[in-house]
């Protein structure tokens, strides 16, 4: 169907568009959920507790470098009967979330494109790519780098020798989907900031006068985000975060360069 009529389509037929879009999308992420929940077992033993492991890629690293994680002894358990039972459900849907996010993000794009105009659509060029990219990213550094961080922390402090770490399998489950999901959805800042130097809202003269108060907000967000009360963990956050910032700066600047090019002299 062509762009005009596209856009002379009645509110309701947008409405319908919609909820086919939305549709697929829930139906993606069920059947991701769905084989998740399938290898529930290898899910939790070889992923949620891989950083737990002295074999985990990042604890290899650090012994490497000679910063072996402290050696700790752990016990997990469930104390209610639907405990075990709705946090599989829970990490078997995040997971399913986690992979079927370029789809989504796909479906969403399907749905606006027919409405933007052709400048739209050529600035909005690979924004499927790198809204995924940058999503998957920080999942994977919230897996492979804060959890880590966090699980050995909390893992080898002691209140006293006689006390056991005995944690709950649930809590385990939450800790590790938040921190992965939030910091995911937190890397989106260079497509965040991107769209609203198109909105005209920002600029990147104006991004790099707020320079100071970017690393200031970076580290406070790095303390709110990461559960763990350490410096470290939170710098591991706050630094990225400070990256993404000054990786927005260069995206805005060189999307206003583009739009002078393009203006008529």
């Amino acid at each position: 169907m062509p762009l005009d009529q596209e856009r002379d389509k009645p509110f309701w037929a947008h409405l319908e568009d919609l909820r086919w879009h939305l549709w697929r999308s829930t139906a993606v992420v069920f059947i991701f959920s769905a084989f998740a929940f399938w290898k529930i077992e290898w899910l939790v033993g070889r992923v949620l507790l891989g950083p737990l492991s002295l074999d985990f890629p990042t604890a290899v690293l650090l012994c490497r470098i000679g910063h072996c994680p402290p050696p700790f002894t752990l016990r997990l358990q469930a104390t209610h009967p639907s405990e075990q039972f709705v946090k599989a459900v829970v990490l078997a849907l995040s997971a399913g979330l986690v992979i079927a996010f370029p789809y989504i993000v796909w479906e969403i794009w399907r749905f606006i494109r027919p409405g933007l105009y052709r400048h739209e659509r050529r600035a909005l060029r690979g924004i499927v790519f790198y809204t995924s990219l940058l999503f998957m990213t920080g999942v994977l550094f919230a897996y492979f780098i804060l959890v880590p961080f966090m699980m050995y922390f909390f893992g080898s402090f002691r209140l006293a020798e006689n006390v056991e770490n005995i944690w709950r399998i649930g809590d385990v489950i939450s800790l590790t989907v938040q921190t992965c999901l939030v910091v995911g959805l937190v890397f989106q800042m260079p497509v965040l900031l991107w769209g609203l130097s198109q909105a005209g809202i920002i600029t990147a003269r104006g991004l790099r006068a707020l320079r100071r108060y970017a690393v200031l907000i970076a580290v406070i967000l790095g303390g709110i985000l990461t559960p763990s009360p350490d410096v470290i963990s939170q710098l591991l956050l706050a630094i990225p975060l400070w990256g993404l910032y000054e990786l927005s700066i260069a995206i805005v600047a060189l999307s206003e360069r583009r739009r002078r090019s393009y203006l008529p002299i």
